[in-house]
């Protein structure tokens, strides 16, 4: 017997922020957990590794009624009475078929895309439906809940839930030795406009205090070769470093070597597309960084501006210039906001704070 089921398309060795919340989900189940998910590029290596079942089947779930079929053969068999939507648009559609075959507790996980849907006739009817079809939504920000609650019924709103990506204090932790001379402003991030990766460029060339210090970008994505190329025009070549995409495991590693961390993100397409929250800004505040984010969505809910660091207008680069400058030249303050952001992270984004709203939803401790 299984305890619960996750249907997710996002799931490793896919690498990004909801495929490693769906990891962190299956860990605070501690792998009492079946995954039914789509095939991606080195499924077969990932997951002869793990010590609980993953199903794979086609290149996309959709809540069709093959997936349906699959999803409710899979409760048949192993015993499974309890679902998550690893991203609740679309697959919370099959809620009810669900339902139907026995299962008892449904959640359906909502990341921030299901904002757009939201706004917009069609699928914010859609929307109404998912959140009817489940036992409880859960969002990983406040500004997520504002933007979807006005599509769900009533009912639906009274049972949304908040679960934000549970941050491993233990793992993300500062580092025990000192840092090097050489101040290090990281950013970690998919390389899209969304997140600010150019603001960040043209507020670097702005900078006026620790010209020595080194920017270090981490990760791949579309817009990697038009930010080489920026750097290069603002003539950056010598103050910044392209990491590429690293493995989830380095990155703890990376932010230990540095001073603070910045990105400002973005809202973009005319609202539809906000930050959710922000995995990097909480995995740095609690490796003790003074994290500086960009005004967008639930972004600004990972800081406590002017005390764990600092919220900015992503379009201005000169603002952002300005934060940087002020925390390379007092280093002090810089480590007290990071200390200060580490407690924020332990206190509201902790992994006990997850795991007990999550099986409490669940009721698999009562």
């Amino acid at each position: 017997m299984v305890a619960t089921m996750i249907i997710t398309n996002d799931f490793p060795p896919t690498v990004g922020g909801i495929e490693g919340f769906v990891a962190d989900v299956c860990d605070l189940l501690d792998h009492d957990v079946l995954v039914l998910t789509r095939w991606t590029s080195g499924w077969r290596d990932h997951d002869r590794k793990l010590d609980f079942p993953v199903i794979r089947t086609g290149r996309l779930l959709l809540p069709t009624p093959r997936v349906a079929d699959v999803a409710a053969g899979l409760l048949g068999e192993y015993g499974i009475r309890r679902v998550i939507f690893g991203a609740m648009a679309p697959l919370a559609l099959l809620g009810p078929r669900l339902r139907t075959a026995g299962a008892a507790e449904l959640l359906a996980i909502s990341h921030g895309h299901e904002s757009w849907w939201a706004t917009l006739p069609g699928p914010s009817a859609l929307l109404r439906r998912m959140g009817d079809a489940v036992d409880h939504v859960s969002t990983i920000s406040d500004y997520t809940r504002a933007r979807i609650a006005p599509a769900l019924s009533g009912s639906a709103r009274g049972r949304m839930i908040r679960i934000a990506p549970p941050i491993d204090t233990d793992r993300f932790h500062p580092a025990h030795d000192h840092p090097a001379e050489q101040p290090i402003v990281i950013a970690v991030g998919r390389m899209v406009a969304q997140k600010g990766f150019d603001v960040l460029l043209r507020a670097w060339a702005l900078r006026e205090v620790h010209r020595d210090a080194e920017l270090l970008l981490v990760g791949d994505g579309p817009d990697q070769r038009r930010l080489r190329r920026l750097a290069r025009r603002l003539g950056l070549e010598g103050s910044v470093r392209f990491a590429g995409r690293v493995p989830r495991e380095a990155v703890p590693g990376l932010l230990q070597q540095a001073t603070i961390f910045a990105l400002p993100v973005r809202t973009r397409l005319a609202g539809l597309n906000p930050e959710g929250l922000g995995l990097g800004f909480l995995e740095a505040a609690a490796t003790g960084l003074p994290v500086i984010a960009g005004r967008s969505g639930g972004a600004p809910e990972t800081v406590i501006d002017g005390s764990t660091g600092y919220v900015v207008d992503p379009h201005d680069p000169q603002a952002l210039a300005l934060r940087i400058d002020e925390l390379l030249s007092d280093p002090t303050r810089a480590v007290r906001m990071g200390a200060a952001g580490r407690d924020f992270v332990r206190e509201r984004f902790g992994r006990d704070v997850a795991r007990a709203t999550l099986r409490a939803a669940l009721r698999l401790d009562g």
